[in-house]
């Protein structure tokens, strides 16, 4: 295992849209657990594979409860309902927060680390993380969707 680069705001990749993963294998599984552990080094909730400079549709997601981190390959929503207002920044823009309005609920398809088809519903939180991390896999940035007057640049702790 080990921690990636996380891309920043400016590097190409983050506008590319990623590629559909053809097989679940150990190189797959192996990059899931390095996105697993950068994700962890940075304290984020959510990690698609874009942000690591990999074009390819893998998405990882901890709210640090109870179910743990979830690691997606090849997610897709099949249904959404509902919005909400919320708080967002991303490991890819530093100390930058803004309001954003995502769905209050949303359905996913994917196959886990293992290959096997999985379906989450997610609802607030989970909901908003998985919105933003497969809004990356499509080249789509959380400052596209800012509502207007909201972006605050936090300046950063020293160490």
């Amino acid at each position: 295992m080990a921690i990636r680069i996380v891309r920043e705001d400016g590097d190409e990749i983050l506008r590319k849209k990623s590629r559909e993963v053809e097989e679940v294998n150990d190189k797959i599984r192996e990059i899931l657990e390095d996105m697993v552990e950068t994700l962890h080094s940075y304290n984020g909730v959510g990690l698609a594979g874009p942000q690591i400079g990999i074009l390819k549709r893998l998405v990882v997601i901890d709210l640090y409860d109870e179910k743990g981190t979830i690691k997606l390959v090849n997610p897709r929503i099949i249904k959404q309902k509902g919005e909400q207002e919320v708080e967002e920044g991303c490991l890819s823009f530093p100390n930058q927060f803004a309001k954003i309005v995502r769905p209050a609920e949303v359905t996913i398809e994917a196959l886990d680390e293992n290959g096997k088809k999985i379906k989450i519903k997610g609802e607030g939180l989970l909901a908003q993380a998985i919105s933003h991390e497969l809004d990356h896999l499509d080249g789509i940035l959380f400052v596209d969707k800012i509502i207007p007057g909201t972006l605050e640049y936090v300046k950063p702790e020293k160490q």
